[in-house]
């Protein structure tokens, strides 16, 4: 019997192609971490040997050279899209990534065990995402960018920001922390009425997915049982990794420490965010200090970039836009 989430690939991939963009595989160390992306046509290495294409029906290729990429058609700011738990990233961003790549180079890249990423390091930690992730950025020839992060994707686009400063020149997060401590974990699993990150993050049955949705969503979502069979089957593979990334997020209270990041950041949020609600959000920022802002969104729970795609759509476009103005005042 036909996957229905498998089945939808190929239309989202057409898309997201027409939109500019071509999926490619970056090595990042040369022993087995590769990271997926979807990156601009325009900007692919192809002489580089860290990067192989992976454009269906295309053979891979790879080459000796060291020579840098061909000078791109157009210096655009680069906007990196960092995806959260419960899918791969271009699901995630499917739709951010048309109206953002008229007006920027948009890269999607898959994290470490989610689609076709993978390392051999036994290393589950957001910080060793975020340095791959940067590893890869570096090696695509991305220099300083505003990264998107959403959920976990933005504990990760945290850990990069404070590494990298040269790297990220300006941050947005949606749903997530800049730390999993002891007590923000014990709290919000309380709260949810779960015992652990996994029996939510890493659903076993439809009945655990419908509860994710429920949780993660404002509005309350129907969906067929197969389409949920489906969608465990293809978006939770790599669980015994990803059980050891949820376990790798939670640092001790006292270990925890918020960094003085030097970049103009956005929070924004779904008003309804159940897992890491607007409280939450409302002390990062004091936390984050006077560059940072927070706008929520109504009518919006965790998800609020697929539940309301169209405003999270137009205040990301005027954050960025106000973020290149800044740094590229017309002479």
């Amino acid at each position: 019997m036909v996957n229905l989430v498998e089945a939808q690939k190929p239309l989202l991939h057409f898309l997201v192609r027409r939109a500019g963009l071509r999926q490619h595989t970056v090595d990042v160390d040369g022993a087995g971490t590769v990271i997926t992306f979807w990156v601009p046509k325009d900007k692919v290495p192809r002489d580089k040997p860290t990067v192989r294409d992976v454009t269906p029906g295309a053979a891979a290729k790879t080459t000796s050279s060291n020579k840098l990429p061909p000078p791109a058609k157009k210096d655009r700011p680069a906007v990196v899209l960092v995806h959260g738990f419960a899918a791969e990233g271009i699901v995630t961003w499917q739709f951010q990534v048309g109206v953002l790549a008229k007006h920027y180079d948009v890269y999607v890249p898959d994290l470490l065990y989610f689609g076709g990423s993978t390392s051999p390091s036994a290393d589950r930690s957001p910080g060793f995402q975020a340095e791959c992730l940067a590893t890869a950025l570096r090696k695509l020839g991305v220099g300083p960018c505003a990264v998107v992060g959403f959920s976990y994707g933005g504990m990760v686009s945290f850990k990069m920001a404070e590494a990298h400063p040269d790297l990220v020149r300006s941050l947005v997060v949606s749903g997530s922390v800049v730390a999993m401590t002891d007590s923000i974990s014990e709290t919000t699993l309380e709260r949810i009425g779960v015992k652990s990150s996994a029996e939510l993050l890493l659903p076993e049955s439809v009945r655990g997915l419908k509860a994710l949705l429920s949780i993660a969503t404002h509005r309350k979502l129907w969906f067929p049982d197969r389409l949920h069979r489906d969608y465990l089957e293809v978006m939770f593979t790599n669980r015994k990794e990803r059980a050891e990334l949820l376990e790798g997020l939670v640092v001790s209270n006292k270990d925890a420490t918020v960094p003085v990041l030097p970049q103009k950041i956005l929070l924004l949020w779904g008003e309804n965010d159940n897992i890491f609600n607007i409280e939450l959000a409302k002390t990062m920022k004091e936390q984050l200090g006077e560059k940072t802002m927070l706008q929520s969104i109504s009518k919006a729970g965790h998800l609020v970039h697929l539940e309301r795609p169209c405003v999270y759509n137009r205040r990301l476009k005027e954050f960025l836009a106000s973020v290149t103005a800044t740094e590229n005042p017309k002479q």
